[in-house]
This record gives C-alpha cells, sequence and structure tokens, in this order.
C-alpha cells in the first residue's frame, strides 16, 4: 500500500512564503503524475498545479507566477514552492499521486492534508 505524508503548512502574513512537501512510500512500481489541490472551507477541492514523472507541469490560473511544483523522482517526493501568498490560498492543501502498482493496476492516492493560513 502506497502513503502520501505531507509536511510544510502553517500560519504566514499575507504576501509571504511556504513550501510544502510530500513523500511517496510502499509498495509501487512506478508514480506518475503527481499534484497539489487545495479544499478551502465551503468550497469543492481545487487543483493547484501538478507535474508528470517527465517534468511537465500545469497551474490554476489563479497560482500562476506565485507557486511553483517541483518533484525529486528519486526520493518519489513532490514540493510546492508557494511565494506572494494572500488570504484567499488559505486551504487544506493534499497531495495526490497516479502510481503503477505491484499488480499493475493503475491506482492513485491521496495525502492527509496540510493547513496553509494566510492572514492579512
Amino acid at each position: 500500500q502506497v502513503q502520501l505524508v505531507e509536511s510544510g503548512g502553517g500560519l504566514v502574513q499575507d504576501g509571504g512564503s511556504l513550501r510544502l512537501s510530500c513523500a511517496a512510500s510502499g509498495s509501487m512500481l512506478s508514480i506518475g503524475t503527481m499534484g497539489w489541490y487545495r479544499q478551502a472551507p465551503g468550497k469543492q477541492r481545487e487543483l493547484v498545479a501538478d507535474i508528470t514523472s517527465g517534468g511537465t507541469t500545469n497551474y490554476a490560473d489563479s497560482v500562476k507566477g506565485r507557486f511553483t511544483i517541483s518533484r525529486d523522482n528519486a526520493k518519489n517526493t513532490v514540493y510546492l514552492q508557494m511565494n506572494s501568498l494572500k488570504p484567499e490560498d488559505t486551504a487544506v492543501y493534499y497531495c495526490n499521486a497516479d502510481y503503477l502498482s505491484g499488480r499493475f493496476r493503475n491506482l492513485e492516492v491521496w495525502g492527509q492534508g496540510t493547513l496553509v493560513t494566510v492572514s492579512s
């Protein structure tokens, strides 16, 4: 079973920066696309950014130019560098990954979430 463990959330002031990390562990043949989603109170979960195993990135319009997603394939870890944070970025941030199991099944796993709070 594959698990994702997130870290790096916290409280930051408007305009500040945070870096989120998410490490995958467990039995898997390979990891495909990894991404970050967020869910603010009363809102649906939305994609923030994702990155393929080859390094192709995709961002939500609301974070383009402020957030940067990257990954270390050797460590099965994905990062989200968040700069120029705004109060509207406040949410629980979830890591997500697609992976190939030992039985050659394409599966998806979610992290437990980490809270990011941006104060005005």
